[in-house]
């Protein structure tokens, strides 16, 4: 029997756990390393490894350890292995390497020198060279160079062994196999399972840690489904002693199939379920772990089970500021664990940050590809659930007396989406407005970005309160709450997309049919602040020529269109704008030619224009430095100049609205000099924002005389 030393590589920061697994396996000599494993044994040991070890990457064969300050010195390190020991001229063969500080920094360079050194030293004995196969080659090379120091393995794994076998080729995984194993692990959840509790995932994606608790429990080796290994075609390899490993896990595997406890799985995407049972067909585990569709507040335990393990991969958002408003979603999940699974205990992995409202017993730092994340593990403990009151009394209280005073109002204005709250107490500093949509309540919520001088722990405290007592104050479903965190804005980032959702919702102002979005965009495509100022220039233009510049998404030119306007221009230099514009129209059937739109920067249309108009809604950004036109906007500097070359364009008799949301805005005073200027400010005003008079501020200009 011979023995050898080999090496496991492991995830980032799960040597210690891959060392306890390796333990369990029976291996003696286990040393962990920086980045991996060692431990010693004979061939069977490393195909043990590789067949059941449900954290290591790859296991590898040292073959020689010598020093290279140069590639010739690399070169000649490796002809001096007997490769025919390992392969000949018929197999195939790839190079991997991989260098910390290497002295060889380029490493298709080196892999190159790797393999020029093998070929070369095969053709000279045996007249021809291996051929090179970088997918599943006879035998992978593994290269390892930290500073001069170089390692040469043969790669026994041949690729990485979280690719179990059973997810289909070019379907990714948000959660890598051995990883999910990982959570697991750290959960106990074996003890777990031998003791009679139940699994569940409540967003369980594509199944992987579904699947990967059933073979836990069921003693099924994780390796039995792969077809490759880099042993297989490697001259070295002992076929008997792996025949035998696998007889021998396939019969452990039919006994522990046969015991599984309950495993569930749910998810609200109706994909991620299709998918996930197709996992589990290909994993020999349909019948066996159940899988339904189901949101994640609907999730609850398989019938009976009183303790278990809920472990679960949440979203974590991959735009900047995502993570954040991922926080609803979080809330949700600690409300359903709380409710739902008192005396279970919970493993999450948490990539945004978010808390989820429990304490977590323990935490690790884990990595999940480029994404660190914290592994959380709870002990839930009983809950009876209480009113939304008892988590932000306070808040609750104001937005029960701010519906009181509004609902006169909006009722006799048939006012479907409204402000209901904006930071009236400072400790809440949020924006909620109501949406009654088709789809149902909606909330949207906004949290106006703190000062560096607010402590950022009670104020998530505050905040994931808030967030939990908000949809039972307003009637709301928890999911239909959309969350975002309002801050500056500049150039281009109002366009920029923060979700990909594309639900768009349809809502009624006025006579008006209008679709917004509440998740995907900082704001959802209706400024609810300008209602009055719509409203106003639907029942004025009867038989008038309308221009609406800076049109965001076109609802005060829908409002004009059904109000009876001759024509419509609505101009923007936004195509996502004017395509959302474009729908707002068609939504009302007035998809017609008078209705026209114009994609162009505003202030240089309005100097080429020679059309004139009746009534104009000058609405500019406070501020834009958009790529897409010359210089920047900024609407105190260049409000006069718009003025007046939007007044150009009155015809007479018209009228010109200008609004603008900038706090400090000072009108420029020469422009009364020239105009008749109406400060319609607190007019403009409805009555939801009037606890914000600095909202924006409106003025009416006219021709004078």
């Amino acid at each position: 029997m011979i023995m050898n030393t080999f090496f496991a590589t492991a995830p980032q920061g799960l040597e210690e756990l891959l060392a306890a697994e390796l333990r369990s396996l029976g291996l003696d000599g286990v040393r962990v390393r920086r980045g991996g494993v060692e431990f010693g044994g004979d061939l069977a040991t490393a195909y043990r490894v590789c067949l059941w070890s449900r954290l290591a990457n790859r296991v590898l064969l040292p073959l020689e350890l010598f020093t290279a300050g140069d590639e010739q010195a690399l070169y000649d390190g490796v002809q001096r292995i007997d490769w025919s020991a390992h392969l000949g001229p018929e197999n195939t063969m790839a190079v991997s390497f991989t260098g910390i500080r290497a002295a060889l920094g380029h490493s298709r360079y080196a892999e190159q020198r790797v393999k020029d050194a093998v070929v070369d030293q095969i053709r000279v004995r045996a007249g021809s060279r291996p051929s090179v196969d970088t997918e599943q080659p006879d035998l992978r090379i593994n290269v390892h160079m930290v500073s001069d120091a170089v390692t040469v393995a043969v790669d026994l794994a041949g690729g990485s062994l979280h690719r179990r076998g059973y997810r289909r080729e070019g379907r990714a995984a948000p959660l890598k196999e051995n990883l999910a194993a990982a959570m697991l692990l750290r959960a106990d959840w074996p003890k777990l399972a031998s003791e009679g509790g139940a699994f569940v995932d409540p967003m369980c994606g594509s199944g992987t840690l579904l699947i990967e608790a059933a073979w836990m429990a069921g003693d099924c080796a994780p390796g039995l489904l792969r077809s490759y290994y880099g042993f297989l075609g490697w001259r070295g390899h002992d076929d008997a002693v792996w025949k035998s490993l696998i007889d021998e896990a396939l019969e452990r595997q039919e006994r522990g199939i046969e015991t599984l406890p309950p495993i569930l799985g749910f998810d609200e995407d109706a994909g991620a379920v299709e998918a996930t049972q197709d996992h589990l067909r290909r994993a020999d585990l349909t019948g066996k772990v159940q899988v339904e569709r189901r949101e994640l507040g609907q999730a609850r335990p398989p019938g009976g089970a009183r303790h278990g393990l809920v472990a679960t991969n949440p979203p974590y958002g991959e735009r900047l500021g995502e993570a954040h408003e991922l926080l609803p979603l979080y809330l949700r999940l600690g409300e359903t664990l709380r409710r739902h699974f008192p005396g279970w205990r919970a493993i999450i992995l948490n990539g945004a940050g978010c808390q989820i409202g429990l304490k977590p017993e323990r935490s690790w730092q884990m990595y999940n590809g480029p994404i660190e994340c914290r592994l959380e593990r709870f002990e839930i403990g009983a809950h009876a659930p209480g009113a939304a009151s008892e988590a932000a009394p306070d808040l609750v209280n104001r937005i029960a007396k701010n519906r009181r005073q509004l609902s006169k109002w909006l009722k006799r204005e048939q006012v479907q989406c409204f402000r209901v709250y904006d930071a009236d107490i400072p400790e809440y500093a949020l924006a909620v407005d109501v949406y009654d949509t088709s789809d149902g309540r909606w909330l949207h919520v906004q949290e106006y970005a703190p000062p560096p001088s607010i402590d950022p722990g009670p104020a998530q405290a505050r905040l994931r309160a808030a967030l939990s007592v908000l949809p039972e104050a307003l009637d709301t479903d928890p999911r239909k709450l959309g969350f975002k965190v309002r801050d500056r804005q500049r150039g281009d980032s109002q366009y920029q997309r923060r979700s990909e959702r594309e639900q768009f919702l349809e809502v009624c102002e006025g006579p008006c049919r209008l679709l917004v979005n509440l998740t995907d965009y900082l704001d959802t495509g209706l400024f609810l602040d300008h209602r009055t100022v719509r409203i106003w220039i639907g029942e004025n233009t009867q038989n008038r020529r309308f221009l609406n510049l800076f049109c965001y998404t076109g609802a005060a030119s829908v409002h004009a269109a059904l109000g009876g306007a001759r024509s419509t221009t609505s101009v923007d230099l936004s195509a996502t704008y004017l395509d959302w514009t474009r729908r707002n129209l068609h939504l009302n059937q007035l998809n017609s030619p008078l209705n026209q739109l114009v994609r162009a920067d505003c202030r240089q249309w309005l100097k080429d224009c020679r059309q004139h108009y009746d009534l104009v809604f000058l609405d500019p950004p406070s501020f834009s430095n958009s790529s897409r036109m010359e210089g920047t906007l900024d609407i105190q500097r260049d409000h006069s100049e718009l003025i007046r070359d939007s007044m150009r364009l009155l015809a007479s008799g018209g009228t010109l609205i200008f609004s603008t949301n900038l706090r400090r805005f000072r009108l420029d005073p020469s422009l009364a000099d020239a105009f008749d200027v109406e400060d319609r400010t607190a007019w403009s005003i409805p009555k939801d924002f009037q606890r914000n008079q600095r909202i924006h501020q409106c003025w009416f200009l006219r021709p004078r005389g």
